[in-house]
């Protein structure tokens, strides 16, 4: 017996329907899935039987061929194993389905329960594009289907609650006592208001000093600057940096669901509601080029996606590698990055705001004595820093500019650390700044 139910994946960001197409022969035993699946995929012949027999029904001990259309998409993780189980059901008579068109998504235990997987928000939406009214997900999922309209969402905690859930009609009540627990989104219900954003932990009024530097990073948060910032070590530059986001906006609903499909994708939603902040991105010198732009054989968003309507920071700017460094031309430009591979071409969106912090000398002795000593006295002082900025900014294809503007820490003096007077992080004191204006963000 042949029988056809609907999961779904994501491409880029984007997501995109699958059928899954499950027939049942007589024959010698076998489970084969094909389609193009990948280990994670084809391991679900294990955790499909496992569950379908704990869960109280009986595995068929016939010849089954489960395919995952369409068949030139390459197919990861384990979203499919509740499509996977629901169609052998199906198929071997053992469960009956409604008449409307269901998306099926979730991992499966071995125990029959479902577990969180990535991706749902952006799957969603597709399939609402595409005139699908009801999904099925794990509770787990819940809260970030919450902002999808025109979608009635069963969430289930249990492979017999979506077996229930798929042999009820359309307008059947469900509660707690279906086989186990299910939460209903209708689609009718109204997406509920953004939560306020936590209060960062990281404020910029607990910064004693600096109010130059301070100013400058209020007006480049205002104006949509990139800013670099060049000082002696322990001046303040990581300090300031990691409290920039602090103080930009909340996100407007649509970028706040921009994100929020992006954190889904790669499955860091940590209470699964909005990103209602703006993302902070700081990868260490060491990324590669994959890990900044994104990449590998299916291509998965990288650091300069992640901080999409956010910051990127880069803290030892010179450190990173020249040619790191030089794949980051095309987001600053463009606000995306495209990847290509032999079977597809993926565009992430990455329109960030760039905040890079350096040294301005590799030579620790200079560094420790810059403020103190003459430069008459310092031989080579000068041509040096010179050389370091030259060789981390002005080189670069990214940063044609940022070498020349630069926003300067200087060390503090021991009496200032007691003087909290003006140290708020709004306060537009006067003094020399400078913000280095790579592009502004539209």
């Amino acid at each position: 017996m042949h029988t056809t139910v609907f999961s779904g994946a994501v491409v880029g960001i984007q997501g995109l329907v699958i059928e899954v197409e499950v027939d049942i022969a007589r024959g010698i035993p076998a489970f084969s899935v094909v389609g193009l699946p990948n280990a994670a995929v084809r391991e679900s012949r294990e955790r499909v039987t496992a569950a379908v027999k704990n869960a109280g029904w009986q595995f068929p001990l016939e010849r089954i061929t489960v395919n995952l259309a369409p068949a030139d998409v390459k197919k990861e993780g384990a979203a499919y194993d509740l499509a996977i189980a629901i169609g052998i059901l199906l198929a071997s008579g053992q469960a009956e389905a409604t008449t409307m068109r269901t998306l099926f998504i979730g991992e499966l235990a071995l125990d029959g329960s479902l577990r969180k997987v990535p991706g749902v928000l952006p799957i969603l939406l597709h399939a609402r594009a595409q005139g699908f009214a009801r999904a099925v997900v794990p509770l787990a999922n819940l809260e970030e289907t919450r902002v999808v309209e025109g979608v009635e969402v069963l969430a289930c905690e249990s492979l017999r609650a979506a077996v229930s859930v798929a042999r009820a009609s359309p307008d059947a009540e469900f509660d707690a006592a279906i086989d186990g627990r299910v939460v209903v989104k209708r689609a009718e219900d109204p997406v509920p208001p953004p939560r306020a954003p936590a209060s960062s932990a990281l404020d910029m009024a607990d910064v004693v000093g600096q109010e130059a530097v301070k100013r400058a990073l209020l007006l480049a948060a205002a104006g949509g600057h990139h800013v670099l910032m060049t000082g002696p070590p322990g001046a303040g530059k990581t300090m300031l940096a990691r409290r920039f986001a602090g103080i930009l906006p909340p996100l407007s609903s649509e970028r706040a669901i921009e994100t929020t499909m992006i954190y889904s994708i790669v499955g860091l939603l940590a209470n699964g509601g909005l990103v209602t902040r703006a993302p902070f991105r700081a990868p260490h010198h060491s990324a590669s080029d994959a890990g900044l732009i994104g990449g590998g054989g299916v291509p998965r968003p990288g650091e300069v996606t992640l901080a999409h309507n956010g910051v990127l920071f880069l803290d030892e700017l010179p450190e990173f590698r020249r040619h790191v460094l030089e794949t980051l031309r095309e987001p600053l430009e463009e606000g995306s990055i495209t990847i290509s591979r032999a079977r597809n071409a993926v565009t992430f969106p990455a329109r960030f705001q760039l905040v890079a912090a350096m040294n301005p000398c590799s030579c620790v002795a200079f560094l420790q004595v810059a403020h103190y000593v003459p430069e008459a006295r310092l031989p080579g002082g000068p041509q040096v820093i010179g050389r370091a900025s030259e060789e981390a900014t002005a080189g670069s294809g990214p940063f044609p500019e940022a070498g020349r503007s630069p926003v300067g820490n200087q060390p503090m003096v021991c009496s200032q650390l007691g003087d909290r007077e003006d140290s708020s992080s709004g306060s537009l004191l006067p003094g020399s700044y400078s913000v280095s204006g790579l592009q502004p963000i539209p």
